[in-house]
């Protein structure tokens, strides 16, 4: 997304991508943080095989920096203070085939931004794919055309942050508005798609804001199912208190005027 001009031996905003002889290579490919055999609807997914279970995996490094990261320690990592294990794509394929008893269908990239290693990514889903199981990608969707096109064939669920509607506030947060709502639309167009909007009091929580957004999402496809989460003090946001959840219910039936399937989370 930043397009960072790196010299020799720098690493990009996203802590994850480097300057090697003059090639910008992922420093972070298959470096795992984090693996753990989640719910589907843990994602959140819940209109793409509910009920299973998917093997779900992490690395380090993103191209945001949300004042309120639940998963900084990761995602605002490097490889000079990650902590990780090094699993290449075929081994991890081998991995999620073992967990089919447990009722695993695939795997899930996740816990960081995980295209900011898409090499990775894209790697990993052929594999997974030639296995005859399902990749699923949860990210914030800030990422352009070039990025989006390696890993789209290979992917069959997505859940995407759409952290407000509003180009200032994903300014604050360092991404683009508007490279994130051409995201969704491209991969509405080949995979299943579901939304997520955490809610920030004081900051994206007006039922304007949320009449916007939703009446957007119904533009693209008002099937699409947006899941409405609570904030909880976080990072560099611990003076908040989390969302009243009178207000998450306010927001969801604003945003199910507009759309088929609204779903309040983390409460």
């Amino acid at each position: 997304m930043h397009r960072c001009r790196l010299s020799d031996g720098q690493t990009g905003r996203c802590r994850a991508r480097k300057n090697v002889g003059g090639a910008i290579v992922p420093v972070n490919y298959g470096h795992v943080t984090s693996i753990a055999l989640d719910p589907i609807e843990k994602k959140p997914l819940s209109r793409f095989f509910p009920g299973s279970m998917i093997l779900s995996v992490g690395s380090f490094g993103c191209n945001m920096d949300c004042l309120f990261c639940q998963n900084d320690s990761i995602s605002m990592a490097d490889e000079r203070n990650a902590v990780t294990k090094y699993i290449s794509p075929g081994e991890l394929a081998a991995l999620a085939m073992k967990m089919v008893s447990k009722g695993n269908i695939g795997l899930a990239y996740t816990y960081n931004e995980p295209l900011v290693g898409y090499e990775y990514v894209r790697d990993t889903a052929i594999e997974i794919h030639k296995a005859g199981m399902k990749n699923v990608v949860v990210t914030n969707g800030a990422f352009a055309q070039n990025t989006l096109s390696e890993v789209l064939p290979y992917i069959d669920a997505w859940n995407i942050d759409l952290k407000g509607f509003s180009g200032e506030w994903y300014k604050r947060l360092g991404g683009d508005l508007e490279m994130v709502k051409y995201f969704i639309k491209a991969a509405v167009e080949c995979s299943h798609v579901e939304l997520t909007t955490l809610i920030v009091p004081d900051e994206n929580d007006s039922p304007e804001e949320m009449s916007e957004l939703s009446s957007w999402v119904s533009s693209v496809d008002k099937r699409i199912p947006l899941h409405i989460t609570r904030f909880f003090p976080r990072r560099d946001m611990l003076d908040r208190l989390p969302t009243d959840i009178d207000v998450l219910k306010m927001l969801a039936e604003t945003a199910k005027e507009n759309l088929d399937t609204v779903i309040i989370g983390n409460i």
